[in-house]
């Protein structure tokens, strides 16, 4: 079935504040600019993030499967949910750098595509701005959140037709559920909000300079930060939530965890959705206290979990930690 989110297309009018924001910002390259269109790379592939001012475009997202066959698969199960599958279009193949594509929507109309065979570039991604990089490959480009007005809404679509598997879930201080594809911990969540958009992408850095340094970044303009630095309870990511030039977030983030697929079972999230920080200006009153309220249970029940990083990508200190070592030893 899906096995990564492959790219993701925005449609905004707002081409020439997407064209400073993605590479001066994020660290994109923009790779093509047309009157109508920009391309971005973030990895070896030709492109990941499209921005259409094409009035008639929509959001989309594109979710890559592995071959031939499983694409065929994909399109037999949607058509079965009695949902209409139509091929893409070699123009459309050509804009995402794809060799076939379908292209379908959900049940409350976000459009859906479905692809495989990713064209890789000639040359060398080079960052809009000094940044070590991505954390893409079988993972995929990252994750994305969408506002719901009901989970159940969906939930059966994602889960029996297109094969997503539920990570987690929390109930407070906001209805949300987490999904994988692969073992990155999520690459999509509904968060119940009682409208349907996108509520942010993530990109995930290779180095956590990277986020701080853009978070400085982000300092620097009024109202770029929607969500302060934080650290997840569930995917464990380090990251901040800044404003784009459309209607919804990026997430811009550092160590995330990896599930073992085979053993991973879900649960509730009942300490809510961060242990520290990602203060969140959007909230209504009572959820932002209520979020507070469970950011200071989690405190005072001393919840810690190890930093997750790459293999290489980190040197020990002379003494060991305290609390690594009474944890191992089951204190």
């Amino acid at each position: 079935m899906l096995n990564a989110l492959g790219y993701v297309g925005i449609r905004s009018d707002r081409l020439d504040d997407w064209a400073a924001y993605g590479p001066d910002f994020l660290g994109l390259e923009l790779v093509e600019r047309s009157a109508g269109m920009l391309k971005f790379r973030m990895d070896d592939r030709k492109q990941r993030l499209i921005v259409s001012g094409d009035e008639d475009a929509q959001h989309t997202f594109g979710w890559e499967v592995e071959d031939a066959a499983a694409l065929d698969a994909v399109a037999a199960r949607v058509e079965a949910a009695q949902v209409r599958v139509e091929p893409m279009a070699a123009a459309d193949l050509a804009m995402r750098g794809v060799t076939a594509g379908i292209r379908f929507a959900d049940p409350v109309g976000h459009r859906l595509e479905a692809f495989h065979g990713p064209e890789t570039a000639a040359v060398a991604f080079r960052p809009g701005r000094p940044i070590s990089g991505f954390r893409t490959g079988p993972l995929g480009m990252g994750h994305v959140v969408l506002h719901v007005h009901s989970v159940a809404d969906l939930q059966w679509f994602y889960q029996d037709v297109l094969g997503f598997r539920l990570t987690d879930f929390a109930l407070t201080p906001f209805k949300i559920f987490f999904f994988h594809v692969n073992q990155r911990h999520h690459s999509l969540a509904l968060v119940e909000t009682g409208r349907s958009a996108i509520h942010h992408v993530m990109m995930e850095l290779d180095n956590l300079d990277d986020v701080g340094q853009g978070y400085d970044l982000a300092l620097a303009e009024p109202d770029r930060i929607a969500t302060t630095l934080g650290r997840h309870t569930n995917d464990f990511m380090t990251s901040f939530y800044a404003r784009t030039p459309g209607d919804f977030f990026i997430e811009y983030g550092w160590g995330g965890r990896s599930l073992d697929l085979a053993t991973w079972q879900p649960s509730e999230m009942r300490h809510g959705t961060s242990f520290w920080g990602h203060e969140r200006s959007w909230l209504p009153p009572e959820r932002l206290a209520e979020a507070r309220r469970l950011r200071a249970e989690a405190a005072g029940a001393g919840l810690r979990q190890p930093l997750q990083v790459a293999e290489g990508n980190y040197a020990t200190g002379p003494t060991g930690c305290t609390w690594w070592e009474q944890v191992k030893r089951g204190a």
